[in-house]
């Protein structure tokens, strides 16, 4: 599955993986809004075996199946992300 990954420009290490480039649609009001500024990183073929740095590949395609985006938050800024928006992630 391909995936296209973009970087908050707002907060660091906060990434957001799409199934289509530039398609920010399925993404909630609140939550898109929460990013600030993004910038393409790469695109990028996730199969179930790829490792990723901080997070099960598996978990990332089945997000990006069922919802169309997955968000990768940093360790250190967790705790930090708006109440309204943590339910909308994983």
């Amino acid at each position: 599955m391909n995936c296209f990954i973009y970087k908050s420009l707002k907060k660091d290490e906060l990434y957001l993986y799409l199934d289509r480039k530039d398609d920010f649609s399925a993404i909630p009001a609140e939550l898109y809004k929460s990013f600030g500024r993004l910038e393409f990183v790469m695109e990028l073929e996730l199969t179930p075996q790829r490792k990723l740095a901080r997070v099960d590949s598996a978990k990332v395609i089945a997000s990006l199946q069922a919802k169309g985006f997955f968000v990768q938050m940093p360790p250190t800024v967790f705790s930090a992300v708006l109440p309204t928006a943590a339910r909308y992630l994983h």
